[in-house]
């Protein structure tokens, strides 16, 4: 593709999935419809297509609008870096949490009108969803021009459709992982790291890519 860079990609790649990858609600309802086999495809495919949707309106809209003021620009970064940071730091101490998603294949599956009531919910009356997509991905965005941004709104696109369409198909297999503290752990701290290293980025990182 035409102006492809690699590194805003792979920065909305893994900006993207440091954010998703969290125990919360929206991905214990959608392991939980994955285990029980209940409209698998529908739950995947809309909460890909809703994500899809406020990570376009946080780069394309939002991100937009930061970009047209130097001193929103400059604010954007550094309210960025600092939410990144504490976001790390937030995954670093879960590290040393018990936490595990609490699922089992004989609790209640929703119908299909409860099923789309669920995820319309999670996904856009969560204040949570509107902070990690449209606001945080959109103020991250602005530090590259605006063809590179692109690049890094399909990496962070690419990595929801990775998220969920792998935990509704493997669901089953990864519900044992996922129920044990300790994987969760491990996972905590890559997301710390990746979080903090991106928040390094914003603050000392070149605005230079690998396109082509």
């Amino acid at each position: 593709m035409e102006n492809f860079c690699v590194i805003p990609f792979f920065e909305g790649f893994a900006t993207s999935a440091g954010l998703i990858i969290a125990i919360g609600a929206q991905n214990a309802f959608v392991l939980k419809q994955g285990i029980l086999k209940n409209y698998v495809f529908l739950t995947a495919f809309l909460c890909f297509l809703f994500d899809s949707l406020l990570i376009g309106i946080g780069i394309g809209g939002f991100g937009s609008f930061l970009a047209t003021s130097a001193l929103l620009l400059t604010c954007a970064r550094w309210g960025g870096a600092v939410f990144l940071f504490y976001y790390g730091f937030r995954s670093f101490r879960a590290v040393f949490h018990a936490e595990s998603l609490k699922v089992g294949a004989s609790q209640h599956r929703p119908g299909l009108k409860e099923t789309l009531i669920t995820l319309v919910v999670l996904s856009f009356l969560n204040p949570h969803a509107y902070l990690d997509t449209v606001v945080l991905l959109g103020s991250i965005s602005v530090q590259f021009p605006l063809p590179e941004r692109l690049s890094f709104a399909l990496g962070a696109i690419l990595s929801s459709f990775i998220w969920f369409f792998t935990v509704t198909y493997v669901a089953r297999y990864l519900a044992p992982l996922f129920q044990k503290p300790i994987a969760w752990k491990i996972l905590d701290f890559l997301v710390g790291c990746t979080m903090w290293a991106i928040a390094l980025s914003l603050i000392f990182g070149s605005k230079d890519c690998l396109c082509r």
